[in-house]
């Protein structure tokens, strides 16, 4: 079984608005946590400052840890000839202290956008979106 651990972010606007990429990949796409893989040697908060950054343009400053997941995915439901997946995803609370809005180039996201509440919820989104948000109080 393959491992992948990653690093993602819940960030609202003064509005109450969730800020998602939309992540694409193969044949597997949705609306997901701003966030990804860290790399070797490098700590969480660091991995989630710098995907954030990369997937939305936004610099943020972490508030604190939400929590930890842990999913399998079967294999072949990522990539189709691979082998089992577990992915470990560390999940903070952060705010904006700069940067715009941008689409990541050449990366594994092709939108990101603030959405609110209810729209959130009308998404095709990734589940731990939902877990996110429960983590941070946006949801019961």
């Amino acid at each position: 079984m393959d491992l992948r651990v990653a690093a993602y972010a819940v960030i609202t606007d003064a509005t109450g608005r969730l800020l998602l990429p939309h992540w694409s990949e193969g044949t597997s796409a949705g609306w997901t946590m701003p966030g990804g893989g860290i790399d070797p040697g490098e700590h969480p908060a660091d991995a989630a400052v710098r995907e954030v950054l990369e997937e939305t343009g936004f610099h943020v400053e972490l508030d604190g840890l939400l929590g930890v997941d842990s999913f399998v995915f079967p294999a072949g439901r990522v990539h189709p000839a691979g082998r089992p997946r577990q992915a470990l995803r560390i999940v903070y609370r952060a705010h904006v202290t700069g940067g715009e809005l941008r689409v990541e180039e050449d990366g594994s996201t092709d939108g990101v956008a603030w959405h609110t509440p209810e729209e959130v919820d009308a998404l095709d989104r990734v589940a731990l979106v939902d877990q996110s948000r429960r983590w941070a109080g946006l949801i019961p």
